[in-house]
């Protein structure tokens, strides 16, 4: 099998940060950093583009660089049935009720074996994100990749609350042969799994990627137009995958509901086709059936050339931002839409209520009812939304900037007691 894809990255500067991150941020990492420099640190997951994870890593890695860490980002190689059954793993664990048996295990554990004899380099630290390639460290032991005595940390970036039982004591055996593991909630944590170091550390966004780089407004309103969006109109927006998870439908129900009172009101439902995601189409043919030919809403993906600037705009053009999760480990497009000074209103579920504070930056919801309430509220009330996006930029710029992530990192690698749950903060 050929071997596992290099990820090329920017150069990032932690000194550009500096401006935008609060006061004495950049000389805590490079504090913490300096005991860590040239230590070998690779990233591995199941795809460059597409989904919360890659964007993650296309800051983490780089900026781990500017730190002094020697910093690689690999992404493993899958067929069409490898992604299929780690899909349904993905949902079986965070808690749909999906069929899963001997063959779906066979296939996920022939393709980790491939994935695993591919593994190139020498690493003190080897950080694997999510299900898809948790099993590689079973079939590293013994290997040359694995013999300079490696910190092996899986990060779990899904919400694991109400996890299959049968899918996850699968996994369970293999995430317990980690040193460490990492979960955006301690909520996530299986009271099942057995291990002397679990991390808590929430995701966080990078403000100087070009999709959360300021835009001045005469382009935010030409990018709209040049897509069929009206910016003299108020606009409705929810960017994700389009995944049952998303509750995609349920947006544009609540879309329809808010229109009866908001005249004029569009929705646009924006988000990636990832490589690791074979259900993309489907749920994306499924907002279209919920459209109906609607044509104040707008689905749009990477198909239409949709990326990060047009994201960027769209967030900043929404008189509300909606992620109206069923299930969510964590959420970015909240973060980065709070980031912006606009109000957002969320599903109550997961790391969702981490970053929006409830009634101070947006409104968490139970229902399409609530969440259509909640966006008429906003959109009717000028003032209300001013004073959200306000308290929404001060609470990410406290808590979910990238610099913060690589704070904790730097941190976490130095700390070798035991403990069960306990935060990079």
């Amino acid at each position: 099998m050929p071997l596992l894809e290099r990820v090329p990255l920017l150069e990032k500067n932690l000194s550009d940060y500096a401006e935008v991150v609060e006061p004495g941020t950049i000389e805590r990492i490079r504090e913490l950093a300096a005991p860590l420099a040239g230590a070998r640190v690779l990233h591995v997951n199941a795809t460059a583009y597409g989904g919360g994870v890659a964007e993650l890593l296309a800051t983490h890695v780089p900026l781990l660089r500017a730190a002094g860490l020697e910093a690689d980002w690999q992404v493993m190689r899958g067929t069409d049935e490898f992604f299929h059954v780690t899909k349904s793993a993905h949902n079986a664990l965070q808690g749909a009720d999906i069929e899963w048996d001997l063959r779906d295990e066979r296939v996920y554990l022939e393709r980790t074996v491939d994935n695993a004899t591919a593994l190139e380099g020498e690493y003190d630290f080897v950080v694997l994100h999510d299900p898809q390639p948790v099993a590689i460290r079973e079939f590293v032991r013994g290997h040359r990749f694995d013999n300079n005595g490696a910190k092996w940390i899986w990060r779990c970036h899904i919400d694991l609350t109400d996890a299959n039982p049968r899918v996850w004591e699968f996994f369970r055996p293999y995430v317990e042969q980690y040193d460490v593991s990492v979960w955006t909630m301690p909520s996530f944590v299986p009271e099942s799994l057995e291990m002397d170091r679990v991390v808590q550390a929430p995701p966080c966004i990078d403000p100087l990627s070009v999709k959360n780089l300021d835009l001045a407004q005469p382009f935010v309103d030409e990018m709209c137009r040049s897509y069929g969006v009206d910016p003299g109109r108020p606009i409705m927006c929810q960017v994700s995958r389009f995944d049952p998870w998303k509750d995609p439908v349920g947006v544009i129900e609540a879309f329809r509901i808010a229109r009866e009172e908001v005249p004029g009101l569009q929705l646009i439902l924006a988000g990636s086709m990832a490589t690791d995601d074979p259900e993309g189409f489907h749920y994306w043919e499924l907002c279209e059936e919920a459209r109906a030919g609607d044509r104040d809403v707008f689905l749009l993906s990477n198909l239409q050339q949709v990326g990060a600037v047009q994201i960027n705009a769209f967030q900043r053009a929404a008189g509300v931002v909606v992620q109206k999760s069923l299930r969510e480990g964590f959420g970015l497009t909240v973060s980065e839409a709070l980031w912006k000074g606009r109000p957002v209103v969320g599903g109550r579920r997961g790391g969702i209520t981490l970053q929006i504070e409830d009634g101070v930056s947006g409104y968490l919801v139970d229902s399409v009812d609530e969440c259509a309430a909640r966006c008429v509220e906003i959109l009717s009330d000028a003032e209300t939304a001013r004073r959200f996006g306000t308290a929404g930029h001060e609470h990410v710029r406290r808590e979910f900037l990238s610099t913060r992530g690589a704070r904790g990192l730097a941190a976490s690698l130095q700390r070798p007691e035991r403990h069960r749950v306990r935060s990079w903060r």
